[in-house]
């Protein structure tokens, strides 16, 4: 068949599915944009893999997943804790399959358990229906800034 018969498959675009940019000027500001939407009473997280996010085997870098992860379930905690500020005290993450470049991959995040200083938070990233890593975490939260 020709080219003509089998055109290339447009890439996802986030915009177009509802999806809105999210940015910022430290760190994720050169790793994303992510993408955020809402979601209950929160939002939803994920970003594009892009060429800047590949390693040496040309997949997404796990750091990135990692970045990614802490990134969706810290702001999914901080709306459910009444966007008080808060700190990361612990992350684990599991990666399950490779991302590829072009893959949009999103974050499921869920509050496991909230006390008075710590909220227990997990993730299961995914591609699709396809999980590529999961996560683990801890958030503490903190004074805000005098």
């Amino acid at each position: 068949m020709s080219d003509a018969e089998n055109p290339p498959i447009a890439p996802f675009d986030p915009a177009a599915a509802g999806w809105t940019p999210y940015s910022d000027e430290g760190f994720i500001g050169l790793v994303g944009p992510f993408w955020q939407r809402p979601d209950g009473e929160a939002f939803r997280y994920a970003f594009m893999a892009e060429p800047k996010h590949h390693n040496r085997r040309g997949v997404v870098q796990g750091g990135m997943l990692m970045t990614f992860a802490d990134r969706s379930m810290g702001m999914t905690c901080w709306y459910a804790n009444g966007q008080q500020p808060q700190a990361t005290v612990q992350l684990d993450v599991h990666f399950v399959d490779a991302v590829q470049i072009g893959e949009f991959v999103e974050a499921k995040c869920r509050v496991v358990r909230r006390t008075r200083s710590v909220v227990f938070m997990a993730a299961d990233l995914v591609v699709g229906s396809r999980v590529v890593a999961t996560a683990q975490g801890v958030w503490k939260t903190v004074k805000p800034k005098a």
